[in-house]
């Protein structure tokens, strides 16, 4: 039983063995991959306006910190925080009354060493009659003139002290520089203020109002021109992205390049104001100024999309003869929308892969559609 098993798998490897060598005919050759399908763009060139995005703080035109130049206690607070004010206009009030009796008594001191002063004119001007007609002797003339010259000296240390002692009693009432808008008060009533060190308040303006942006030093002429061009306000150059996105209305103007470039960041402060009526902006917001950038004459542009970026450089595949494509080394320019400036690597009329790019390789047939 077992022998006849054994000869028919003997038969049957061997019909198989037969079967395989009779197959003579050569492999066949593999056939060349299909086209792969992409979408092609049409380089061309076009006017560019770009939109540069600077982040931006808002900042007073003018601001003003108000510290005490006389110590004393504080009496009278004029104004409520927030206040709009005036220039002129009394804000606070310190102890009036040491400086009011010290500018009292520095009165009388001038009125005292005046007094003198004429006193002493009289006497020199009689000694000098007496002299012309030699009934006096002249060593008393000189004395009356030296008396003459040290009342007038003494006049003179009396108004000087008299001048201080006015402008202290005038740095005791407080009054605002400017028209604006003042702060929270950091000082009560009643609280003791020193010279020099204790800040009161703060008064600065709000309309217009500003935005401070740090620009590239490669970018200082252009912001020159921005500066001395008539229309940027026009044209809507300079524009506000608040921290909610939304865009604010009124357009801005360059008012001030600042007067060096920061040497360790390599950038220059630019400051825009912003008409500011509605009090939208204040001190201190962070925001985006938005600064339209337009091209002088007409640049190739390509849709973004089909740029591929591998280790900080940049490749377009262009589709040249026979639909083979090829992968292009590019340097990019500004972003705006859904292109990008190709500042070098292709030429207006080349065909680019924009869409399909991934499953493109060099050399590869492509077929293309256009876009």
């Amino acid at each position: 039983m077992n022998s006849k098993f054994i000869k028919s798998g003997f038969f049957l490897l061997g019909t198989v063995v037969l079967a395989s060598c009779g197959n003579s005919n050569p492999t066949t050759a593999p056939t060349a991959p299909p086209p792969t399908p992409v979408t092609t763009y049409v380089a061309d060139v076009e006017d560019v306006t770009v939109v540069d995005t600077y982040p931006g703080v808002v900042v007073p035109l003018n601001e003003v910190e108000l510290r005490a130049e006389v110590g004393g206690y504080i009496t009278a607070i004029y104004v409520k925080d927030g206040q709009k004010v005036t220039k002129g206009q009394k804000l606070y009030e310190i102890d009036r009354t040491k400086y009011v009796a010290a500018h009292r008594s520095a009165l009388a001191n001038v009125a005292v060493a005046k007094a003198n002063q004429a006193k002493a004119k009289k006497d020199a001007d009689r000694y000098t009659k007496l002299n012309q007609q030699e009934a006096i002797a002249k060593q008393r003339v000189d004395y009356a003139l030296t008396d003459l010259a040290n009342a007038a000296s003494q006049v003179a240390a009396a108004e000087a002290a008299l001048a201080s002692v006015a402008s202290d009693l005038k740095r005791s009432l407080i009054v605002s520089p400017l028209n604006g808008t003042i702060g929270i008060s950091q000082v009560k009533l009643g609280a003791f203020v020193t010279p020099g060190s204790t800040l009161i308040n703060t008064v600065s303006t709000t309309d217009p109002i500003a935005v401070d942006i740090a620009v590239n030093q490669r970018d200082i002429a252009r912001f020159v021109g921005l500066q001395n061009n008539a229309s940027v306000l026009k044209d809507s150059v300079f524009r506000l992205e608040m921290q909610d996105k939304s865009i604010y209305q009124m357009s801005g103007r360059l008012v001030t390049i600042d007067r060096a470039v920061d040497p360790t960041a390599g950038t220059i402060k630019v400051r825009i104001s912003f008409p500011n009526a509605k009090n939208a902006l204040l001190a201190g917001m962070n925001c985006n100024l938005k600064v339209l950038n337009r091209s002088e004459g007409k640049q190739v542009a390509i849709p973004y999309k089909a740029v591929a970026e591998s280790l900080g450089s940049y490749s377009v595949f262009v589709v040249g003869d026979s639909s083979k494509a090829e992968a292009r080394i590019v340097k990019i320019g500004s972003v705006f929308g859904d292109k990008v400036v190709i500042k070098s690597g292709i030429e207006k009329g080349d065909v680019i892969v924009a869409e399909g790019g991934q499953n493109v390789r060099p050399g590869a047939v492509v077929a293309a559609t256009k876009n």
